[in-house]
């Protein structure tokens, strides 16, 4: 499966069992220098949707939301750490979470990589 896009700007892609969750480049690049990254915890649950993680940068705080419904099997510690490392790589070395998926069709609803570019120029 290829990357897929929410209307919030959040990507998601298949990982062996999970989907990893980001924010899109579009949306970093919206954001300017991110200064803080809030994770949620290993083990949660969310519907799609929800508030699962918070970004700030020197521009405004975003709230970043689950994409698909699912339970958060692994978090990105080092883009905590280092918050920076989400406008350097957005889409690949800062990822945000994975989520095993309870509802995996809700993939379907997200756009694919040209909606979401047209999606996004038009926003």
């Amino acid at each position: 499966m290829s990357v897929r896009y929410s209307k919030d700007h959040e990507w998601a892609k298949a990982d062996g069992d999970a989907y990893v969750i980001g924010i899109s480049a579009h949306a970093a690049e919206q954001l300017g220098d991110v200064v803080f990254v809030e994770l949620p915890e290993a083990g949660k649950t969310y519907s799609k949707g929800d508030e699962m993680a918070v970004v700030e940068s020197v521009k405004a705080a975003s709230d970043v939301y689950a994409p698909i419904s699912g339970e958060i099997v692994a978090v990105n510690t080092a883009i905590v750490d280092e918050p920076a490392k989400v406008n350097e790589d957005p889409q690949g070395a800062a990822w945000f979470v994975k989520i095993k998926a309870s509802n995996p069709a809700e993939l379907d609803e997200m756009m694919d990589e040209a909606a979401y570019k047209e999606f996004a120029e038009n926003a």
